[in-house]
Order: C-alpha cells, then structure tokens, then sequence
C-alpha cells in the first residue's frame, strides 16, 4: 500500500490535471497503522533489513507528503493511529468526524511515535505532544480539532457532499478548498471529562526533563487533587517500555527545533536502531505480548527508567554502525514548486 501511495503521490503531483488530493479510508478506520507483525515476521525471517526497507519507504512517503506542492485533504472518519498519521497529519487538509479516535500508542510496544510524529507532535499547544507520544492517549475528532491535529471538523454525514463540492470546484487554491470544507463544519463540543481541559495538569507534568521527573510531578498531582485520570495517566507510563518513554520524550523534545525532514531522518536512525536490537529488545516483547500472544503482560528489559543511561538513549539517535547502512534518503523536493505553507516546515 505504501509503494502504491508513494508511486501515485509521484505520479499526482506532476499531472497538471490533478488539482489536489482526497485521502480516505475504506470500512470503519481512515488507517489503524502499519502492520507491525509482518515487519517483525519479516525481520525475523530476513533480518533487520526487512524492517529497514520497509520503513525507508514509508518515512519517504511522509516527506513527500509533508511536502507536497498540491493541496492533500485527509478524510479522518474511524480509526487514526500510528502509521495513519503519517499519511494524514503532514497534508495540508484535516477532517475530523464524530468517529474520530486519533492515538499514537507505540510506546506501548517497545516502540516510538515515528511516520515523523516528533514533528506534528511537538507542535502541539504547550506539552500537549509529550502527554500524547508518551502515553498512548485516545483523541476523539473535538479534541483533535481543539489541538490542532485536525483542521475541521465535518459530520461524517456530510462527508459525501465535501468530496463531491472539492471535486466540483477543480481547484489547487488552499483558500477556496478551506471555504468549501467550512461550509460543511461544525463545531463540535468537548465532553465533560475531555483531557483538553487538563491541559494546565499537563504543561506542569510534562514540560519536565525527564521521564522520572514527569513520573514524580504526577504523583505529586494525585497527592493534591486525587484524580482519577491522573492516576490512570501514571498507570499508563508503568506499563509502558522504560527504554521506548526515554526515546520517545527526547525525540519529541528535538523535533520542537528541526524541520520535518530532519525528524524523519532522525526517527528512521531510531527505528533501525530499534529493530537491531543492539540495546534493547523491547519492541519484539511488546509485539510479542499485546499483538501476537496478547498476554499484555511485556517483560521490558532494563525493566525500570533509572537502569538506562544517558548514553544508551544518545546511541538511538547515532548512525547505524553497519557498513552498508545509509540515512534516509527522501524525495527530492524544488523550494521553488512549493507553497509557502509547505516551506516553512522545510
């Protein structure tokens, strides 16, 4: 599916017939993810490589997308998670439904929020985007569109009518493709409990250094406000891989300075890195516990954050010491064919 997209994208984007493109789901999801059992399967049938090409595929996508001279409009009806956000939050277009549920729950599984997510995440208001790669937390489509994930919201109802008003109007001009998706919002109200309202909790959690520190401010939290989502919010994290929280946090953290290109380059060392499992072999027990034995009971290991040293965490962000090896290599992209919007992620 990815060689597809990537060979259509190419092909879209030099077809002076196409004015922009709609991306949509089929069945009850817009893209629940890669399939993180066939990498693994792959890798364990072929080596790391497998994986590597994979993703080398994928991370090119990405750019092109996050790049594209002609306006994307991602239609986010269902299910949108890990590798579904790659070919969604980097167009230009966001369409959020009431069927919406947005997460990043690699952490989970001994993995990281990639598909460039230290970019889209690190933009979020305040420390919004640490809170989210950390914990896997679920965003309905109100919540996307009060943080920026989402760019409307539209009834999935109307869906049909947008995409039929788009192709009508035959336009690229990100202006008129905008009042056109705007004739058919609404504003969606949070619910009662939505994390949005907790963001003030969350600036003074997650804006910590480190993961323990985050870990120690909410526990401080629950001393003064015994909050159940805060405890739930703890839990979480405990669960979750020390060695994937630790890269995680800091690769949101140096997506908040590096243009989206550098954060998939950066994230691609990472996941090689990862699937070599040089330092850590997490990723394959948290496949191995929540998507192929689905015990959910992973033994992480080092199984606690104060075993990881600093300098294990600076060796995911390193070259791959493999002869053969290369940095991603992503589309060449001309600064002159492309919009200004596009430019500033540059």
């Amino acid at each position: 599916m990815i060689s597809r997209l990537l060979e259509l994208f190419l092909a879209y984007e030099e077809d002076p017939n196409v004015k922009l493109v709609i991306l949509k789901g089929k069945g009850r999801a817009f893209c629940a993810g890669g399939d993180v059992v066939a990498v693994v399967h792959d890798i364990w049938a072929g080596g790391w490589r497998a994986g590597a090409n994979f993703f080398m595929k994928e991370f090119s996508l990405n750019y092109l997308m996050a790049t594209y001279s002609k306006p994307q409009v991602s239609i986010l009806n269902g299910i949108v998670m890990g590798g579904g956000n790659g070919v969604s939050m980097h167009g230009r277009f966001r369409v959020a439904t009431e069927n919406s549920v947005f997460a990043m729950p690699e952490t989970a599984l001994g993995l990281f929020p990639d598909v460039g997510a230290s970019y889209f995440l690190s933009r979020l208001p305040g420390f919004f985007g640490e809170y989210v790669g950390l914990t896997g937390a679920r965003l309905d489509g109100a919540e996307m569109l009060a943080c920026g994930l989402a760019t409307h919201f539209v009834p999935s109802a109307k869906l049909p009518m947008v995409e039929a008003a788009l192709c009508d109007a035959d336009s690229s001009d990100p202006v008129i493709i905008s009042s056109i998706i705007d004739q058919y919002c609404e504003k969606p109200s949070l619910k009662e409990q939505t994390v949005y309202n907790r963001l003030d909790v969350i600036d003074r959690c997650f804006s910590q250094r480190t993961v323990e520190e985050i870990l120690s401010a909410l526990e401080r939290e629950v001393v003064d406000q015994r909050d159940g989502w805060i405890f739930a919010t703890i839990q979480t994290l405990k669960k979750a891989s020390p060695t994937s929280l630790k890269i995680s946090l800091r690769s949101i953290r140096v997506g908040r300075v590096q243009g989206v290109g550098a954060c998939l380059a950066r994230e691609y060392r990472m996941v090689c890195h990862v699937m070599r499992g040089e330092f850590s072999k997490d990723f394959f027990e948290g496949c191995r516990a929540i998507l192929l034995d689905k015990d959910k009971n992973p033994k992480w290991e080092p199984s606690k954050l104060e075993h990881i040293a600093d300098t294990t965490i600076d060796r995911y962000f390193s070259k791959v010491k493999d002869e053969d090896w290369e940095d991603l290599k992503p589309p060449t992209r001309s600064k002159f064919n492309l919009p200004p919007y596009v430019i500033a992620k540059l």
